[in-house]
């Protein structure tokens, strides 16, 4: 019985082996060179500047300032003070308010709400600038981000984004 194990056990280990040695690695297929069109010239992206007024980066502003500013176009200049056309930007406003609590207490806590528009356009839309003039504070900010611009060649990149906060 031993004898009939060992026979079985040294058939199965032959035919692993054998069907181990039998398959030939793949050869890796070489890589196609890349496809790159007649004339093709790598483009390095100039360092842009979304500016609001005389504003750019993040800046804290007074009320008034921040009223004068939001009629304003946006706009996105490179570090040799090429205008760039903006074909797009969000802006959110973020803005304080008050929520009462639900059990008939009247208890009311502080909160911050968020309004965000998309705008193919600049300024801002008549309805935006007439909702901050109406309704902007101290406290609250303006946030323009996913701003694209356009070179002259009509190459599109992102610009940086842009934080007013009004104090």
């Amino acid at each position: 019985m031993a004898s009939f194990v060992r026979l079985i056990f040294t058939v199965a280990c032959v035919c692993s082996f054998s069907t181990v040695f039998a398959q030939k690695p793949k050869p890796t297929p070489a890589k196609p060179a890349a496809l790159k069109p007649a004339g093709f010239q790598k483009y390095t992206p100039p360092k842009l500047t979304s500016m609001l007024g005389i504003r750019s980066d993040s800046a804290s502003v007074a009320l008034e300032e921040a009223l004068q500013l939001i009629t304003l176009p946006l706009r996105v200049t490179d570090d040799k003070k090429n205008m760039y056309t903006i074909t797009s930007y969000q802006a959110m406003y973020k803005r304080r308010g008050v929520t009462e609590a639900e059990d008939m207490s009247g208890k009311t806590t502080p909160t911050i709400t968020s309004t965000i528009a998309n705008f193919k356009t600049t300024p801002l839309s008549p309805l935006w600038i007439k909702t901050l003039t109406e309704q902007l504070r101290i406290g609250e900010e303006l946030y323009f981000f996913d701003i694209v611009a356009k070179d002259a060649q009509g190459r599109l990149m992102f610009a940086p984004e842009l934080r007013i906060k009004v104090k």
